[in-house]
C-alpha cells in the first residue's frame, strides 16, 4: 500500500482477470463483497470518529453521518441488486420477429476511485459500494489531505477484502498521477475542477470513461414568502456543516429586499444557537482542512473585513485553522471576489436581487452549479426555476439533504461534473449496458441475401 515503482500489488492485469473470466458476474459473488463491506463498516464505527476528528476536527455526529451515508447506500444496494442486474427486454420491429433482444448490464473491469478530503470516508466507500455491486474490481486512492482516515481505510480494506478485489494506494498527488498513467476501465473522481481537467486529460489517452463529481457556486434564492425561521436554520446548518467544506453547501444567497435584514438576523441567531457565543471554541464546528485552504479563505475574509462587508461573524483562529460561520454583504455581484470562485468554507455572501426573475438571470449567466436551492415561491415560481435553469439538482426549502439519500441520483452538469451515482444510478455508472440479440434459424427469408434483383421494392416497404 506504500507508493512504489509499480504501485499495485497485485498488478492491474491480475485484478482485471477475474472480471474477464466471468468470476465477478454472479449475484452471489457481488453480495459476498457487499457483505464484507458491511463487516468493514461495523469495524469502522469506533475508529472513524477519531480519524475524522484528527483530520478535520469533525464533530462525532458528522462522523456518524459519513458512516451512515455508506450504510444507507449499502443497504439499498443489497436489497435491490438482483433487480438491477436483470436484463431489460427491448422492442424489435416486426421484420425482426420472432427474434428477441435485451440490454444486459455487465462489469467494466478494474476501476479507479480517486476520493476527496472533505468527506474522506463517505466519498471513498460510497462509490466503492456501486463499483463492487456492478461486478468490478477496484483500486482506491484516498486523499492524502486526510491521512488518518486514509490509513484507516487502507487497514480496513486489507482486513476485509481480498487484494485482487480491492486494494488501496496511499500517497500524494504524484501517486495519483502515476495511477492515471495506467489504463483502467473507468475512473471515478471527486474533487476540484482544476484536478478534474488533469484526470480527464489522462483518461483521454486511454479512451477511459470517467465520472467527475465536482462542485461550483451553488446559489440559494430566498423569496419574500419563504418561511423565515426554518429557512434560516437550514441555511445556517448547510453552510456550517463540515465548516462549509461541502460541494453542495449553499455558496451564496440571492435574497429579495424585504427578506434581507430578517434573514441575516435569523441566520446569525441560528449560528449562535448552534455554536454558542464563541463559535471558534465550539465542539460542533469543524476546522479548515490545511494551512493552504485556511490562508486562501482568510485572505478572502480579510479583504471583506477591510471593505466593511462582515454582517455576522468574521473571526478566525489560525492556530486551530478555524473560521466562524460568517455572513458577508455583497453590493456588486459582478466584481466582488467572494462571488468569483467556489468558496468551500464557512463564508456566506448575501446579494440582494429585486425578484425571482433577476435571481434566475444571475443563475443562468453563472457556471452550471451542482445544486440550486429555492426558499419560498409558489408552484409557478418553482416551475419557472426548473424550466429556465439547469443544475445537478434542485431542492426547494432545504439544503444538502439530497446528497444523503441513496435513492436520489447524485451528480453535476457542465462545470459541476459529469455522470451520476447513488443507488441504481451508481450501479449503472459502473456497468456496461450490453445489447444482446437472439435470432432463431427456423425462419430465414431469402430477400436479405444476394442476388438483390427484385428485392429493392420489398426492402423499402419493410424498412419504411
Amino acid at each position: 500500500m506504500n507508493p512504489s515503482s509499480d504501485l499495485l500489488t497485485p498488478p492491474l492485469t491480475a485484478m482485471r482477470e477475474p472480471v474477464r473470466q466471468g468470476q465477478t458476474r454472479p449475484l452471489a459473488w457481488r453480495l459476498a463483497q457487499l457483505n464484507r463491506l458491511a463487516a468493514l463498516l461495523d469495524a469502522a464505527a469506533d475508529a472513524l470518529p477519531q480519524a475524522l476528528a484528527a483530520d478535520l476536527s469533525k464533530p462525532a455526529l458528522e462522523a456518524v453521518l459519513e458512516l451512515g451515508a455508506v450504510r444507507q447506500e449499502l443497504g439499498l444496494t443489497r436489497r435491490r441488486l438482483g433487480r438491477w442486474m436483470r436484463a431489460t427486454p427491448l422492442g424489435l420491429p416486426f421484420w425482426m420477429l420472432p427474434g428477441r433482444a435485451v440490454l444486459q448490464p455487465e462489469p467494466l473491469g478494474c476501476v479507479l476511485i480517486l476520493a476527496p478530503w472533505n468527506y474522506p470516508f463517505q466519498l471513498c466507500l460510497q462509490p466503492l459500494v456501486s463499483a463492487l455491486a456492478a461486478g468490478n474490481t477496484v483500486v482506491l486512492k484516498p486523499s492524502e489531505l486526510a491521512p488518518r482516515t486514509a490509513t484507516l481505510i487502507a487497514d480496513l480494506i486489507a482486513d476485509h477484502l481480498p487484494a485482487e478485489t480491492v486494494q488501496v494506494v496511499l500517497g500524494d498527488g504524484s501517486v495519483a498521477a502515476q495511477l492515471l498513467e495506467k489504463r483502467f476501465d473507468h475512473i471515478f473522481f471527486t474533487g476540484s475542477s482544476r484536478v478534474a481537467g488533469l484526470v480527464l486529460a489522462a483518461a483521454a489517452r486511454h479512451l477511459t470513461p470517467v465520472t467527475l463529481e465536482l462542485g461550483g457556486k451553488c446559489p440559494a434564492i430566498v423569496l419574500d414568502d419563504a418561511d423565515l425561521l426554518p429557512s434560516a436554520r437550514r441555511l445556517a446548518w448547510g453552510k456550517g456543516l463540515n465548516a462549509g467544506q461541502t460541494c453542495i453547501a449553499p455558496d451564496h444567497l440571492l435574497v429579495t429586499p424585504a427578506m434581507r435584514e430578517p434573514l441575516v438576523a435569523a441566520i446569525g441567531d441560528a449560528w449562535r444557537h448552534f455554536h454558542g457565543p464563541d463559535p471558534l471554541a465550539s465542539k460542533d464546528l469543524a476546522s479548515i482542512v490545511n494551512d493552504a485552504q485556511f490562508t486562501r479563505l482568510e485572505g478572502l475574509l480579510q479583504g471583506a473585513r477591510q471593505r466593511g462587508q462582515v454582517l455576522v461573524g468574521g473571526r478566525s483562529d489560525a492556530s486551530r485553522r478555524r473560521i466562524e460561520p460568517t455572513l458577508l454583504d455583497v453590493s456588486d455581484p459582478d466584481t466582488d471576489p467572494l462571488l468569483q470562485e467556489e468558496l468551500f468554507g464557512p463564508l456566506l455572501p448575501v446579494a440582494v436581487v429585486p425578484d425571482l426573475e433577476a435571481a434566475l438571470e444571475r443563475v443562468r449567466h453563472a457556471p452550471l452549479p451542482l445544486a440550486t436551492y429555492l426558499f419560498g415561491g409558489d408552484a409557478a415560481a418553482r416551475r419557472r426555476l426548473l424550466e429556465s435553469t439547469s443544475s445537478g439538482s434542485v431542492v426547494f426549502d432545504d439544503v444538502v439533504l439530497q446528497g444523503a439519500v441513496a435513492q436520489l441520483p447524485f451528480g453535476g452538469i457542465g462545470e459541476s461534473g459529469m455522470g451520476r451515482y447513488h443507488g441504481e444510478a451508481g450501479f449503472r455508472t459502473f456497468s456496461h449496458a450490453r445489447t444482446v440479440l437472439h435470432r432463431p434459424t427456423w425462419i430465414d427469408p431469402p430477400f436479405r441475401y444476394p442476388p438483390y434483383a427484385g428485392n429493392v421494392r420489398l426492402m423499402r416497404r419493410l424498412l419504411g
